[in-house]
């Protein structure tokens, strides 16, 4: 029998959570307080406990090749390169340099600005131009909504086996088991359902933050 062991998460109860997961250092910290000085448009910054998860799950595998499509004001970037095995390098896609300056101000203060190559323009056009051999271990998904399917079917390829595809916001809000969902809503809940039905990897959703999916590319050749 499945005993449902969820809990609702009230505002203490959340708040304990958070505080479970390693602090933010001084620099993330600022890079923060930069963001959230930007108005509205800080909400599309990962909350800091998903922050620790992605460096945790990159230290986890020695990733040496991680590719990040959505980058805004470099938090996640920042996690992921801080989670890098040496020598390792981070490439982050993103279609705007409106806040790229922020990001690089940020990646400097934390010293991981040397791991990390940034990238210019839609990353359904340039990955494919950059991967020649390139071998993936960690890819992160965090960009917009009506893209992943696409980003997924060029991603999973280059992914090793054994390697990591992770997705942001696939609970979209709770908007993924309405009735009515919002364009990006429905977005989501049709890649949730591709990553179900794709037998090249194994993935679970997890509900930290607005819902992150973890995906590993199963040890078999295709």
């Amino acid at each position: 029998m499945d005993l449902d062991k969820r809990i609702g998460l009230t505002p203490p109860l959340a708040g304990y959570v958070v505080a479970q997961a390693e602090p933010p250092s001084p620099a993330q910290r600022r890079l923060v307080e930069a963001t959230t000085a930007l108005g509205g448009v800080a909400e599309m910054q990962i909350p800091h406990e998903q922050s620790v998860l992605l460096t945790l799950l990159a230290q986890s595998i020695n990733a040496t090749t991680i590719v990040e499509i959505g980058t805004f004001t470099g938090y996640s970037t920042l996690a992921l390169a801080r989670g890098l095995a040496p020598g390792g390098v981070v490439h982050t896609f993103d279609i705007s340099e409106e806040w790229s300056a922020i990001a690089t101000r940020g990646w400097e203060d934390a010293g991981v600005r040397d791991r990390i190559r940034q990238h210019t323009g839609p990353a359904a056009q340039t990955l494919p131009a950059l991967a020649g051999d390139l071998v993936i271990d960690l890819a992160f998904v965090d960009a917009d909504k009506a893209g992943y399917v696409g980003y997924w079917e060029t991603l999973v390829p280059l992914v090793r086996p054994g390697g990591l595809i992770l997705a942001d916001n696939v609970l979209y809000a709770g908007e993924v088991v309405d009735d009515s969902p919002s364009a990006n809503g429905l977005a989501i809940r049709e890649f949730n359902a591709h990553v179900r039905a794709d037998d090249r990897v194994e993935s679970v959703l997890l509900t930290i933050a607005d819902g992150l999916t973890v995906a590993r590319k199963k040890d078999i050749a295709w």
